[in-house]
């Protein structure tokens, strides 16, 4: 029993930790803002993780864990609209769970500073069959852009306290930015179509 509560505790620091290193980058993060943050005292704080540089690996592999987990639970589909759909699923809801490390992997594209994680980034890409040493439009564009929707819109549903009433249309939303063609989706009327 002792071990859920260590995880969940763990696991709220990294996310604010994330957070903090998204908004603020690692070198102006002190150890004190991320202790402020999570409730602890900076000597609580170091009981979990013994340096900021510990914390920062912890946070990439933490990142890197989920991002295994995803393609774990598609790994198996082929490519296609089906393992696009349940791929958005699963990420939504990791996004959903981790806003922080959400923010933390967008800040490369909105902070020209922050530096992304090569690996994360392949193993994110790779879930969606793109090869990230051969990136070819349209499908890379797509994938990318779906992603940042992903991430833009769970961000902002935490913002709201909308996590649940959302999530299907944050995955609908990314699904259409994937170019696929929702079954529910009504068909356009013959003069809203363009020529």
């Amino acid at each position: 029993m002792v071990r859920p509560f260590r995880q969940q505790v763990d696991e709220g620091i990294l996310d604010r930790a994330a957070a903090l290193f998204a908004r603020r980058g690692f070198a102006k993060t002190s150890v004190q803002d991320v202790a402020d943050a999570v409730g602890l005292s900076k000597t609580g704080l170091l009981h979990h993780y013994p340096s900021k540089d510990a914390l920062h690996e912890a946070v990439l592999a933490q990142a890197g864990t989920l991002g295994q987990r995803v393609l774990d639970q598609v790994g198996d589909l082929p490519p296609g609209p089906v393992r696009d759909r349940r791929a958005l699923e699963v990420l939504v809801d990791v996004a959903l769970a981790h806003p922080g490390l959400v923010a933390l992997l967008l800040a490369p594209v909105t902070d020209s500073d922050a530096e992304p994680d090569p690996a994360v980034t392949h193993l994110v890409l790779h879930v969606f069959g793109v090869d990230p040493d051969a990136m070819e439009a349209p499908r890379s564009v797509r994938v990318v852009g779906a992603l940042a929707a992903l991430a833009v819109l769970t961000l902002a549903a935490h913002a709201h306290d909308r996590t649940t009433a959302w999530r299907q249309h944050i995955v609908a939303t990314c699904f259409d930015a994937l170019g696929h063609r929702r079954p529910d989706a009504a068909s356009p009327h013959p003069d809203q179509v363009e020529a």
